[in-house]
């Protein structure tokens, strides 16, 4: 028989009957309360997500069939960690902490799309995520959690698909956040003191030649690009102040800086 097929986002566990579900279904003579409850059921664990939803309308029978997309790992990742953004020095700078039962519950959410065959692999992809976007895992880099998960650390939680947190261990990992926050711009305050130093030392030399030094001492390209602006910049000029009206647009070094980058590296790692 033939299909009808609507396609619509709705945000997770709130679908209603009126738009853009309801327009489209009416048409079609099913009962719509039923494929909002279904709907609903269906993407309640994506609360506070855009959820691609499909909706399959039997013409003959009214019959339907609900099936949902996922948003990607790295939305659902940031959503655990309560985050707007990946960090964009990811290497360097952590912007929060995950335990593995939040890994555990964002491998299930995604079961579906990613490559594992067994849900010890699909974790372990979902760490390799937290990587490229600067999210510790059990207190860890991502890159060390893995060979933890190798050496069956966590064996029983992924066995036992464990993917709640008490109350505490949630209020935890929040406290740890904040740390991880004052780390960064603590370091950011260093690191900038440090480049002011190298480039009144240098006054007078070329940019490309105050740049390698810096790059050199391992000053962050986000501190380098806001000390030694491209457009406007003379040789030899004074940099602005980390406190001046220019450096206030800069992007602190861990946590807003081209985030944009870190959540591409973040899908491109899913899609592996």
């Amino acid at each position: 028989m033939a299909t009808q097929t609507v396609q619509s986002l709705v945000e997770g566990g709130k679908a209603t009957a009126g738009p853009p579900l309801g327009p489209s279904l009416g048409p079609l003579g099913v009962n719509i309360g039923q494929v909002v409850a279904e709907i609903n059921r269906k993407t309640a664990s994506f609360r506070g997500m855009q959820v691609p939803v499909k909706v399959l309308v039997d013409a003959s029978t009214k019959e339907f069939e609900v099936t949902i997309g996922t948003p990607p790992a790295s939305a659902l990742v940031k959503k655990e960690a309560n985050v707007e953004k990946g960090s964009a020095n990811p290497l360097l700078d952590k912007v929060a902490d995950l335990r593995i039962e939040q890994i555990i519950k964002i491998a299930k959410m995604k079961e579906d799309s990613l490559l594992g065959k067994a849900l010890k692999q699909k974790v372990k992809e979902i760490v390799g995520t937290c990587n490229s976007m600067g999210i510790l895992v059990e207190g860890k880099p991502a890159v060390d959690t893995l060979k933890d998960i190798d050496a069956g650390a966590f064996d029983t939680e992924i066995s036992q698909e464990k993917t709640e947190l008490t109350e505490e261990e949630l209020k935890e990992l929040e406290e740890e956040k904040k740390r991880l926050a004052e780390d960064i711009a603590k370091r950011r305050t260093e690191l900038l003191a440090k480049a002011k130093t190298i480039i009144d030392s240098m006054a007078g030399k070329e940019r490309s030649e105050i740049k390698g030094k810096l790059v050199q001492a391992g000053i962050p390209s986000v501190i380098i690009d806001e000390l030694l602006p491209v457009e406007g910049a003379a040789a030899g000029a004074a940099p602005a102040a980390p406190g001046a009206a220019g450096a206030a647009k800069a992007p602190a070094t861990g946590a807003a800086a081209k985030p944009e980058k870190a959540e591409k590296k973040a899908e491109k790692q899913e899609k592996k």
